[in-house]
């Protein structure tokens, strides 16, 4: 029986609905789609052994601070997980077995670790994907957030807010920044955030990998077409970056930028 590719899996649980989507599954065949190495299913086994190293000491009672400060101290300071505050971008942040195996990472690898070892430990856990900085909820108190990059800190909503201004002051608070994510949305911006980085690093053909499982998991959002049809572009793959700038403009004909795309495909077409 031949074994399916990392992207062919990927596929597989993009066309699953939203709440049938396993998100570890999916962050480790995204990291399996640039290192084709990884042992996914070792690495979903060391996420289950994570949960039941601290099941015993979970607190039977329903109240979920308990049970959070016992997984907080589980994982930040037994197991050592924590913020890569020396090497922010390093695309390894992003990439789950690499996160599991040097107990570093970013918002939100850090996030789907604690929601993962959580989910396993019946906590009802969520991503709060909040601009620029990634949180955890209980889902049995809605003012309880939970920032895993800082140790599982616990926030009340001001102390989100205050967070973000400390992030960025362009910004409006707005309260739907702390609703829950989807499993999809968890995904996706787990690889907007790899595709920014692979460009940053001037690695286009990993940013473009990144961008074509974007699609993948999010068919319905024009701008993926349009990014990976720029590098494209770039890489000198002229027809399918066409075919990516075509269908940005069909799918989005009255985007603020539809003028310069339909230059950047008159230059194609010109140079081809």
């Amino acid at each position: 029986m031949e074994t399916l590719s990392a992207l062919d899996r990927f596929i597989q649980i993009a066309d699953l609905p939203d709440q049938q989507i396993d998100l570890a599954l999916g962050a480790l065949l995204i990291a399996a789609h640039t290192e084709p190495d990884v042992d996914v299913d070792g690495q979903l086994a060391l996420l289950d052994s994570l949960a039941a190293a601290v099941r015993d000491r979970i607190p039977l009672a329903d109240e979920p601070l308990a049970k959070i400060n016992v997984l907080n101290d589980y994982l930040f300071d037994e197991v050592g997980f924590a913020g890569n505050v020396a090497d922010y971008y390093d695309p390894r942040n992003s990439m789950l077995h690499h996160v599991l195996r040097s107990r570093l990472g970013i918002p939100i690898t850090l996030a789907l670790v604690y929601v993962e070892v959580g989910a396993r430990l019946g906590l009802p856990l969520v991503g709060i994907g909040m601009p620029g900085h990634f949180l955890v909820r209980h889902l049995g108190d809605r003012s309880l957030f939970i920032d895993p990059y800082n140790r599982g800190v616990m926030l009340s909503e001001a102390e989100c807010a205050e967070r973000l201004r400390s992030i960025s002051d362009s910004i409006r608070w707005d309260r739907s920044f702390l609703d829950p994510v989807t499993n999809r949305e968890f995904l996706g911006r787990m690889l907007r955030n790899l595709a920014a980085i692979w460009v940053q690093r001037e690695e286009l053909a990993q940013a473009v990998a990144a961008l074509g499982m974007l699609i993948v998991l999010q068919p319905e959002e024009p701008g993926h077409r349009r990014d990976r049809g720029m590098l494209l572009h770039r890489l000198g793959d002229s027809e399918t970056a066409l075919s990516d700038l075509e269908t940005y403009l069909k799918l989005h004909d009255l985007a603020p930028d539809a003028a310069y795309v339909r230059r950047t495909i008159a230059d194609i077409r010109e140079s081809g």
